[in-house]
């Protein structure tokens, strides 16, 4: 009995000391995030390396798609759309492919990403984009795949490609200066309805000026033709705050009927119960 004790207990030891012990990856994974112009790139893959081997022709086979990296998909997303070879690639995350040949390579954005090296099925609807890039030949070794973005520029970046002796560059541009005039007009435009809004929302919930906070919800209903309840709402509360129970009880009738409109319950209740309270004597 003794004997098969301690085996348990050897045993249980060994399990113990096996789940204790970490290694390093042989091909490690790699975090990449880099902004272009306005538009966020994030890259994430594993990093095979040479050692010793001939990669491309043979190891990794010219002609078929390649999972371009190591274990589960090298993906790479970008936080909006994107423009490469005069094609529009939209927004997201996408699995990073490529079918390397001798004279041209094909880089391949694949919508789905969950898969463990390459699709065990594969499905051309799920392809968002190919593009062909002639590759170059590097006068130094690679020994660890490498997957960057470089050659930066306001308007656009490069996605770079290099393993062993060669390099794959693939440009694509990003909507900057749409982004940067949309961001202009607006704030040359003026606050919005929502600004004013937020800030008499703050100026009333702080005890800070609520004459001021009466301003800018006069503001907001001025820019917000279709009068939202919660905005009549807030500029009841305002008016109660300033003693102006008569103006507070109209303004919430108004806010009731439309959110009764709306079938907001939460809304209605409120604003039956303070009618109620500032209708007191």
């Amino acid at each position: 009995m003794k004997k098969v004790v301690l085996l348990v207990a050897l045993l249980l030891s060994s399990l113990t000391f096996q789940s204790q012990i970490v290694t390093p990856q042989p091909s490690p994974k790699c975090f990449l995030n880099q902004m272009v112009g306005l538009t966020d790139v994030e890259i994430e893959y594993s990093r095979p390396g040479v050692k010793g081997r001939n990669v491309f022709g043979n190891l990794v086979p010219f002609g078929k798609v390649w999972r371009t990296g190591a274990n589960s998909n090298s993906t790479i997303s970008f936080s909006e759309d994107v423009v490469i070879d005069g094609k529009t690639l939209k927004k997201g995350k996408y699995a990073l492919f490529t079918m390397p040949k001798v004279e041209s390579w094909e880089v391949i954005f694949y919508s789905k990403t969950d898969n463990w090296g390459n699709p065990e099925v594969w499905n051309e609807s799920d392809v968002a984009l190919r593009a062909s890039v002639v590759p170059q030949m590097l006068n130094r070794n690679v020994e660890n795949l490498t997957i960057d973005i470089n050659n930066l520029d306001n308007n656009f970046g490069y996605l770079n490609i290099s393993w062993e002796k060669t390099l794959v560059s693939l440009k694509f541009e990003v909507p900057t200066q749409k982004m940067a005039m949309a961001s202009i007009d607006k704030i040359m435009a003026g606050p919005s309805a929502g600004d004013y809004f937020s800030a008499a929302q703050f100026y009333l919930q702080s005890n800070g000026d609520i004459e001021k906070a009466l301003n800018y919800i006069n503001k907001a209903l001025e820019l917000n033709k279709a009068t939202p309840y919660w905005y009549t709402k807030l500029k009841s509360l305002i008016q109660a705050k300033l003693g102006d129970k008569k103006g507070a009880i109209e303004t919430a009738k108004i806010s009731l009927a439309s959110a009764k409109e709306a079938k907001n319950n939460d809304y209605v209740k409120m604003n039956e119960d303070n009618i109620a309270e500032w209708s007191k004597k």
